[in-house]
């Protein structure tokens, strides 16, 4: 989500963003360089992201097929025909960002010379669908708007507004996954990458859109995700998130031989609003198959639901077993009032939540971190309801956590049926007491690994000191070290330095609520660290 975030998820497109959210200044994404190869004279796109992975994901698979479709990617905002971008839309200052990069753009398109193609602008994802009529009306800054299921019929839609009309596709599907598309990285030679397994979600959270704007669940078939990994793998990728807004209630419908299985129950203390849903592969079986790929390619996924895990006990059993899968979980919790958690329709307790929370820690001795969501300030939350959420983030002790205001959207549950009646200056002070509460749970949380040898992917330069190398342990902690040759662990070679993809050996020096910082030892594999532990 777009918003006051307190740390950050892996990702540099969506890092950067974040930082500028957390100041109420969001920024694109770094500027894209042009494909190598590219057409002479070719029309060119201009690509911004803004908001969650799930954007991100989005936007590789919007590049996939315009490329195909003859179009080159440039870095230049002042030279190109389009500017596309893909926007989400959980909180008001996110959406008003956006007017704000309209209003920016459309003093670009005014002063563009005549002899030039005129500049276009497309506006595509969560906020296309949404916002239609409003984006296509409000000043006629946009030439384009596409939901999150048309990306395939971008090309003709763009085709449409060279002729000088807007054009519009907002419609939602039962069934599009774009499992036949190999997403084009739009950061070639990225150390990580996202797969999407899944599209929309039938959670129908009070509080949230994400139904509305991305439609009913569908799974992509197994051996479509399976196909992207292999492509990643050999392209020296060394992390894979696998991504869905409910990634443990996969479910791949495309073998017959399996569309009678049982649907899995749940455990006492969770529910759902809609009915269990037999047949399919499960995520079990696709967590099992994608960590088989590649022993040194890391895998993470994100976001699971509570309330699909309690009887996935073979995911658990995976992580531990699994030396590429990482010990680290992201459990939105959202509230620790049951009856807030009621009010949101999260399909659980706080003590249901928190019982989960004990099973994964005796499941998986060694986990390094936990991650949650909370948003503060939902419909009719009290003080008491407010210091329950404050209890639960002292009493856990998450390593990460996204933190946000409530705001209400249009067309969700909370919308028509309840009041937004928690005061702007409430929010703002309750907010800042969970910040304040989560950061320094996180601090004692990490500095419990000042001491220990934590392995960690390099990622690139840290941004604050060229001398020094970023990358992330296994918890997907950021870890700060200097920049100096190191030896191999195995290979008798001369010491060499560090590079993005590499796997070091860093010793734990210090440690804050979001970054540890430590002395490099070696280069190594994640095989062969995995083996001496």
């Amino acid at each position: 989500p777009v918003g006051r975030g307190v740390s950050l998820p892996a990702g540099p497109d969506l890092r950067h963003f974040l930082r500028a959210a957390a100041a109420g200044q969001p920024e694109p994404s770094p500027e894209l360089r042009p494909e190598p190869g590219s057409t002479p004279g070719a029309p060119k796109v201009y690509l911004e992201t803004y908001g969650c992975q799930m954007n991100v994901n989005d936007t590789e698979i919007a590049w996939a097929i315009l490329q195909k479709n003859g179009y080159a990617r440039t870095k230049k905002l002042d030279e190109n025909n389009w500017n596309s971008q893909f926007c989400c839309l959980p909180r008001e200052k996110a959406e008003q960002a956006i007017w704000n990069r309209l209003q920016h753009l459309k003093a670009l398109k005014a002063r563009r010379p005549q002899a030039r193609a005129p500049l276009r602008i497309g506006i595509l994802g969560c906020m296309a669908e949404r916002l239609k009529e409003e984006i296509l009306h409000r000043e006629k800054l946009v030439d384009v708007v596409a939901g999150p299921d048309a990306y395939r019929d971008l090309p003709r839609l763009l085709a449409v507004a060279e002729s000088g009309q807007q054009a519009a596709n907002v419609l939602l599907s039962l069934d599009e996954t774009y499992a036949d598309i190999l997403p084009v990285q739009t950061s070639p030679g990225g150390t990580t990458a996202f797969v999407s397994i899944m599209r929309g979600c039938d959670n129908m959270c009070s509080y949230c859109i994400v139904p509305f704007t991305r439609g009913r669940e569908r799974s992509r078939p197994i051996a479509s995700i399976l196909q992207e990994v292999r492509m990643l793998s050999d392209q020296g990728v060394k992390e894979v998130t696998l991504l869905g807004q409910n990634v443990n209630s996969f479910r791949d419908m495309s073998e017959v031989q399996f569309q009678s299985v049982a649907a899995p129950g749940l455990s006492r203390g969770f529910s759902t609003v809609y009915k269990a849903k037999p047949g399919g592969l499960r995520f079990s079986h696709l967590l099992d198959q994608v960590s088989r790929i590649d022993p040194e390619m890391r895998i993470r996924f994100t976001s699971p639901h509570p309330k699909d895990f309690p009887d996935e006990a073979s995911v658990l059993q995976l992580i531990q077993e699994r030396h590429n899968i990482c010990k680290q979980l992201h459990l939105p919790a959202q509230s620790g009032s049951t009856r807030v958690l009621e009010a949101m329709r999260r399909g659980y307790t706080r003590e249901a939540y928190l019982e989960l929370v004990h099973h994964v820690r005796d499941s998986i001795p060694g986990v390094l971190s936990l991650s949650s969501d909370f948003i503060t300030g939902f419909c009719g939350e009290t003080e008491d309801d407010h210091q329950q959420t404050v209890s639960l983030l002292r009493e856990v002790r998450y390593n990460v956590g996204f933190l946000f205001a409530y705001s209400m959207r249009q067309k969700t549950r909370a919308h028509h049926r309840l009041q937004d009646d928690v005061p702007a200056d409430v929010k703002k002070r309750r907010l800042e007491q969970l910040i304040a509460t989560f950061r320094e749970e996180a601090a004692r949380a990490n500095a419990v690994l000042v001491g220990q040898v934590q392995l960690v992917l390099v990622e690139g330069p840290s941004k604050r000191s060229a001398s020094e190398l970023c990358g992330r342990n296994d918890g997907n902690i950021k870890v700060i070290f200097p920049d100096a040759e190191l030896e191999d662990a195995a290979e008798c070679k001369a010491p060499s330095r560090a590079q993005p993809g590499d796997y070091v050996m860093v010793k734990v020096t210090s440690a804050s609520s979001q970054t540890l910082r430590g002395v490099p030892l070696c280069r190594t594999t994640l095989s062969r660290a995995a083996a001496s532990h």
